[in-house]
């Protein structure tokens, strides 16, 4: 069995290091290739991955989903793990995370960041906004996610034949979610993690990436409601 990891990245030169150094005990135990998806990093993230062992694809398109895409496209492995390169994501309990989804016997695993998450993690704002992407996600699709951002996830690069993604960016997340907990032949599973502050700046714009998002789920839904309807 082989394992694909993938991270996309843009400037994260000390969070991807620390990143990859804290991936050692997975290499140790399977076969593992790093692939570090880099959006034109203009600080040493490439150089840092590099050293690692990591593969790095250049991805000139914009966008969070236009780099995981790029990075399912490329993956070898039979196995798919993502996280962000800033550190914020327990890489030194991927191991412990992959037995799990090993040993109960699903297609997704997702991730739960609010399970323990440092006081410094993230803002006031943000939580509020997760609260309202997953809670109305939840209720447009009659699903029980309690966080549908997270990047974290661990799945079989099979399921990716049997869903669409269409979202090249931020909402790829909610997206790959949705697509997975509807989908009647993908079994899934949400685990809570630790999660912590990043490491670097943020590259995010809070309240256009979240509007996007949620913008993105009535779209979702009614395309996935069109496309039911023609299936009769």
């Amino acid at each position: 069995m082989k394992i694909s990891v993938i991270i996309p990245t843009l400037n994260e030169e000390k969070g991807i290091k620390t990143t990859l150094q804290k991936l050692t005990d997975l290499k140790k135990e399977y076969n593992v290739e790093f692939l570090v998806v880099d959006g034109g990093s203009t600080d040493k993230t490439q150089q840092n991955a590099k050293k690692l062992g990591a593969k790095i694809i250049i991805e000139e398109r914009n966008g969070y989903g236009r780099a995981y895409k790029t990075g399912f496209q490329q993956a070898t492995g039979d196995i798919i793990i993502t996280m962000d390169g800033d550190d914020s994501y327990p890489a030194e309990n991927t191991l412990q995370h992959l037995k799990t989804f090993l040993e109960s016997d699903v297609d997704f695993l997702t991730t739960n960041r609010f399970g323990e998450i440092g006081e410094d993690a993230m803002s006031r704002k943000h939580r509020f906004g997760n609260w309202v992407l997953t809670n109305t996600t939840n209720l447009f699709f009659n699903i029980n996610l309690k966080d549908s951002q997270s990047g974290m996830w661990i799945f079989k690069k099979e399921i990716l034949d049997k869903i669409e993604l269409t979202s090249d960016g931020m909402p790829l997340s909610e997206e790959i979610k949705i697509e997975t907990t509807t989908h009647p032949d993908i079994k899934t599973i949400e685990i809570p993690i630790k999660y912590r502050e990043r490491v670097g700046e943020v590259v995010i714009s809070s309240w256009k990436d979240g509007l996007k998002n949620l913008l993105f789920i009535p779209k979702k839904r009614l395309k996935k409601t069109k496309t039911k309807n023609k299936g009769k």
